[in-house]
């Protein structure tokens, strides 16, 4: 999943939020200097990410990725999904997006631990894009898709990866639509036995 997803599943506490963020950004065990509540949404982030990666709708929306895309299904998914959870973020949030979406940044703007450089980089182009609000426009995603093309260490295939999308959009968006309430599910029940006195 991606950051809104994972700023969404995360809920209400902040430290989990930040971990949620701060996971595609930590790699090993983290910094046992990190808040207890940073770190455990960093675990959750990781969970999260395993139970998508197993999950049979994802599977299956994988199906719809053709070669040469299909090495990179994973990525797709998860900016499109994004996509998908902004347009309908009503249905998952009695918060608006954009209040979500600014809330969210200036979090990480206060948060009072070290950001790593990447992290900082990358709050940078949250701000410029409006993210995560900015991912209900179909423009901002292919600047996201086009931006992590760059970032790849060899020559691929997404920032060219917009239409094949927009092709699917109905069937992705069915397969969104079962999946991520399972999801939502899931981190609900992860939280209640990991992060209980939070």
């Amino acid at each position: 999943m991606n950051v809104l997803a994972h700023a969404l599943l995360a809920g209400s506490d902040t430290g989990l939020r930040l971990g949620g963020l701060l996971g595609d950004f930590v790699h090993g065990a983290p910094d046992p200097e990190l808040p207890e509540s940073v770190r455990l949404g960093i675990q959750l982030h990781r969970a999260i990410d395993s139970f998508t990666d197993q999950h049979d709708e994802v599977r299956a929306a994988r199906t719809l990725i053709p070669p040469p895309f299909r090495r990179y299904a994973g990525i797709l998914l998860d900016v499109w999904f994004d996509y998908c959870l902004a347009r309908d973020f009503a249905r998952w949030s009695d918060e608006p997006l954009d209040a979500f979406s600014a809330r969210f940044r200036a979090d990480l703007h206060a948060a009072d631990f070290p950001l790593p450089p990447s992290l900082l980089r990358f709050l940078s182009y949250m701000d410029g894009n409006d993210l995560p609000a900015g991912y209900m426009r179909a423009e901002v995603v292919e600047r996201a898709l086009q931006g992590l093309s760059r970032r790849l260490t060899r020559a691929n295939p997404v920032g060219e990866s917009m239409p094949l999308l927009v092709a699917n959009d109905d069937a992705l968006r069915q397969h969104f639509g079962v999946f991520f309430p399972q999801l939502k599910a899931f981190a609900g029940s992860w939280k209640a036995s990991h992060a209980a006195g939070l």
